[in-house]
């Protein structure tokens, strides 16, 4: 196992998942602190990992890999054959990457994408996306999870008014009530509903409404530290097996927007060299 994953390691360019390459790099793919980051796991297991220190890897730090790896649905399943344990059985979750849906990522490099699971945990994105939206990568998983930032994480980038909030929070906690009956045997997301609803008086409410709704097409207001603000129309779209979840930001044409996104696009994460901005706003997610 260890074999295989420094082999999958090497083979996942750091700018196909918003990492920065970097002179000084001895390696072609991640490094194992990078993909420790992307699994949401610590280094050191990374390390224990492909020594053969650490032999019984749970399924939950198996699939954070596989995803962090952008293993293919065959090499998944030889993953979890070399760890000896079983492939999560129906009921469970998981949010894999197809590849129509990895070329996307890859294709639409002056687009932001951002690919999130069927509970809304973010799983798999591209560097326009880290440069407008902020790096994930650093996060734990329940830290990328979108519920869980919206109802008890702090603001973020994102402004909602108060009609988009309500619509926004409607729809995002009926997609969660959808996926928890369509994966009962899922222990996380029952146990991220429960832990939201002990945190959140507000997703509390909302869940036990029973309220159902979908996503339309809208605006957001993402409020960059260093571009200003960007106004882009979010795009939600799920592909065929209905567990993934692809948000894809754009500009109005000739919108200011556009002008924004290109220049992010060219210096990635890096700061821009222009005086900030201070603006007084309510942020939400």
């Amino acid at each position: 196992m260890g074999e295989a994953l420094r082999r999958w390691r090497d083979r996942v360019p750091p700018a196909a998942v918003g990492l920065p390459e970097g002179r000084a790099r001895r390696t072609p793919g991640l490094r194992r602190e990078e993909l420790a980051l992307l699994a949401g796991i610590s280094a050191e297991y990374v390390i224990r990992l492909e020594q053969g220190r650490a032999t019984s890897p749970s399924a939950q730090v198996l699939r954070a890999l596989a995803r962090a790896l952008r293993l293919s649905e065959a090499e998944r399943s030889h993953l979890f054959l070399l760890a000896g344990q079983p492939e999560p059985a129906s009921g469970q979750l998981w949010g894999r990457l197809t590849p129509g849906v990895r070329r996307l990522l890859d294709q639409m490099a002056g687009t932001p994408v951002g690919v999130y699971d069927a509970a809304w945990t973010l799983i798999a994105w591209n560097r326009l996306y880290v440069a407008v939206t902020g790096d994930p990568s650093a996060r734990a998983a329940r830290h990328r999870n979108l519920v869980w930032r919206h109802f008890v994480g702090p603001p973020g980038r994102v402004a909602h008014t108060a009609q988009q909030r309500t619509r926004f929070e409607t729809a995002i906690v009926s997609d969660l009530r959808a996926a928890r009956a369509r994966y009962p045997a899922e222990a996380a997301l029952h146990s991220l509903v429960a832990d939201l609803r002990d945190t959140s008086p507000r997703f509390a409410t909302l869940w036990d409404t029973q309220e159902v709704s979908g996503h339309g097409l809208h605006t957001k207001t993402i409020h960059h530290p260093d571009a200003g603000p960007l106004h882009l129309d979010c795009d939600i779209l799920t592909e065929p097996g209905g567990n993934l979840r692809i948000v894809i930001l754009t500009a109005a044409p000739g919108s200011a927007a556009v002008g924004k996104l290109e220049l992010l696009n060219a210096i990635g994460t890096q700061q821009i060299p222009e005086p900030r901005h201070e603006t007084h706003r309510v942020t939400e997610s």
